[in-house]
C-alpha cells in the first residue's frame, strides 16, 4: 500500500481537509479518509508516517464496535464494496483507511478526559495546583494517577491554530447547559469503559479526546476515537509515576520536536527516517496490544 499524504477523488466534492483527514461530501453522508499526515502542536508536518491512516481507522473501528452499547456513532460503513458506486474506482486511495459516516453538526468543543497527570495538565498543575480550573490534591507528581478522571474541555482549533483550554461555564455558553452536562457525563463514561478494557490489554490510557455531533438532535460520537493521535497510551508494566512515561502515541514525535528547539510554528521540520520508523512501530504496537490482533494492511 502506498503512503497517502493527501487524497484526490476527482468528481467528489472535498468538504474539508483537516490535520489528518480528508472529508468528502457524498449526498447525505460524508466520506472520511485518514491520510498518513501527522500533526504536532497543531502544525501538519511535511513527513508522513506510513500506514498511519490505516492504523487509526482500524483502531477507531475497534472502539466503535466496543462502545456500541454505550454511545451511538456516526459510522455507516467502512468497506469500499459497501460504498456508493462512484467511490469504487478510488479503492486504491481509500481502502482500509476510510469510513462512510452520517453527516453530523459537530459541537465546537474538544472533549478531553484525563486519568493521569501529563502534558499540558501537568504544566497547569505545577503552576496552579489545578487542571483547567479543577483543584487537585497537593503532592502529585508527573504521570500521577488522578483520584478520579477529570473532564477538561478545549476549543476546537482550525489547521494552524492552537486548542484553548476552557471551563464548563464556557462550554455551557457555547452549547447550552443540558448538552454540556451530557457530553461531560458521556465522555467520562466512555473513558472509564475504554480505560478498563485497555488495562486488561496492558495499556494505560492516560488521557484522550472525543468529539461529538448532532444528527436530528441526537448526540453521537464522531471523528476518530481512542487512537494514538487522540490519546496518550502507556505500557502498564512500565508505569512509574514521577516523570514522563514510555508511550505508544505521537508524544514520541513531540519529544523529538522539543529536543531540536522547533518554534512550533509552520512550516514544521522534516522528520528523520529513524523517527518515522519508530513512530510507525509505536502506532502498530498500540493497535496490536489494544485489539489483540496483528496489524494487517488492507
Amino acid at each position: 500500500m502506498a503512503t497517502i499524504f493527501a487524497t484526490r477523488l476527482e468528481g467528489i466534492p472535498l468538504a474539508h481537509m483537516g490535520k489528518v483527514r480528508d472529508v468528502y461530501e457524498l449526498h447525505d453522508a460524508l466520506l472520511i479518509v485518514a491520510t498518513d499526515r501527522l500533526s504536532a502542536f497543531d502544525v501538519i508536518l511535511p513527513t508522513p508516517i506510513p500506514d498511519k491512516g490505516v492504523i487509526l481507522t482500524q483502531l477507531s473501528l475497534f472502539w466503535f464496535d466496543f462502545l456500541k452499547d454505550t454511545v451511538r456513532t456516526h459510522l455507516i460503513a467502512h468497506e469500499v464494496d459497501d460504498y456508493p458506486a462512484e467511490l469504487q474506482k478510488f479503492s486504491e486511495q481509500i481502502q482500509g483507511r476510510s469510513m462512510l459516516v452520517k453527516k453530523a453538526s459537530p459541537l465546537p468543543v474538544e472533549c478531553i478526559v484525563r486519568g493521569y497527570l501529563s502534558g499540558s495538565g501537568w504544566k497547569d498543575y505545577k503552576k496552579t495546583g489545578s487542571v483547567c480550573g479543577i483543584p487537585l490534591p497537593a503532592g502529585l507528581v508527573e504521570s500521577s494517577r488522578l483520584p478520579e478522571p477529570v473532564f477538561t474541555p478545549s476549543t476546537k482549533a482550525q489547521v494552524g491554530e492552537h486548542d484553548e483550554n476552557i471551563d464548563m461555564n464556557r462550554v455551557k455558553d457555547l452549547i447550552g447547559k443540558d448538552l454540556a452536562d451530557k457530553i461531560q457525563d458521556l465522555s467520562l463514561k466512555i473513558y472509564a469503559k475504554a480505560a478498563q478494557k485497555a488495562l486488561e490489554s496492558g495499556v494505560i490510557i492516560a488521557d484522550t479526546k472525543f468529539e461529538f455531533g448532532l444528527v436530528n438532535d441526537e448526540l453521537i460520537l464522531i471523528d476518530e476515537v481512542l487512537t494514538p493521535d487522540s490519546s496518550r497510551f502507556w505500557p502498564a508494566d512500565e508505569y512509574r509515576p514521577g516523570g514522563p512515561q514510555p508511550s505508544f502515541d505521537k508524544q514520541f514525535v513531540r519529544d523529538y520536536l522539543e529536543s531540536i528547539g522547533w518554534n512550533k510554528k509552520a512550516p514544521g521540520p522534516v522528520l528523520p527516517q529513524e523517527i518515522v520508523e519508530k513512530t510507525r512501530t509505536r502506532y502498530i504496537t498500540a493497535l496490536e496490544r489494544l485489539t489483540g490482533r496483528p496489524f494487517e494492511r488492507k
